[in-house]
């Protein structure tokens, strides 16, 4: 299985108030990395991030199905796996391209949990793209940082769960956007991530970003961070990659 793991997928611009397909990015070589690997018609699974909201999950769809075919990227079948038809993960064997959405972090575990995810890809070999929530449940040890009101003051709210186990990086999406952010009173970064970095290193991505696995190496692209100890530094730029 090789593994792309983004801050942000893409695939859809909001015109009007209403959201359309778009071209996949090609930031720090992200689509030519996707393309190169894709198959011809490929049969593609999405897994929801938010598996009981099906009007944002149908929007997903549509906009990834659209997105495909304005990036090149020929698929035979698209689905979306949510609360409403679990059963389709029994599919999965014949899946050429499965598909990690983002959403909260602990919603997409619980679910990805319900539906065996974990086991049922250790034998499966294909391609598997994911982005945010979706990019941070691939980890081993999953930091599920807290993101809505009331998590981070809630002393039962548990930041480190169990993933996929698809990488050991922890990954934090959209830094850039997320930089000036505050949750419950608190600093999303200083106050909250930095905290939470104490003896774990949390690598923050900015959109267009993204970390490729495969064969067990990984390779950072684009401008990240790592956060360590309460210490941020820059550790790659855009149009550059490193080993991670």
């Amino acid at each position: 299985m090789k593994a792309i793991l983004t801050s942000s997928l893409g695939g859809q611009i909001k015109t009007d108030g209403k959201r359309l397909p778009a071209r996949l990015p090609e930031t720090n070589g992200l689509l030519k990395c996707i393309q190169d690997v894709w198959k011809k018609d490929s049969k593609v699974m999405i897994i929801s991030g938010s598996p009981e909201y099906y009007d944002q999950n149908d929007s997903i769809l549509f906009c990834l199905k659209g997105a495909f075919s304005l990036s090149n990227l020929s698929a035979s079948e698209v689905l979306m796996c949510d609360e409403r038809n679990k059963e389709i993960i029994d599919r999965l064997p014949e899946t050429d391209v499965l598909i990690l959405a983002g959403g909260h972090v602990p919603t997409q575990n619980s679910f990805m949990k319900t539906l065996g995810l974990k086991e049922r890809l250790q034998v499966w070999d294909g391609l598997l793209i994911a982005w945010s929530a979706g990019s941070m449940n691939c980890a081993e040890t999953v930091y599920a940082g807290p993101e809505l009101p009331g998590e981070a003051i809630d002393p039962d709210y548990q930041r480190w769960i169990s993933g996929l186990g698809i990488t050991k990086t922890n990954i934090f999406p959209h830094f850039e956007a997320l930089r000036d952010e505050m949750l419950d009173g608190l600093q999303l970064i200083e106050d909250i991530t930095y905290s939470d970095s104490m003896r774990h290193e949390i690598i923050a991505l900015n959109n267009g970003s993204y970390i490729v696995a495969d064969n067990g190496t990984e390779t950072l692209y684009g401008e990240a961070y790592s956060i360590r100890n309460g210490v941020q530094r820059q550790i790659c730029t855009d149009d550059k990659w490193i080993r991670l």
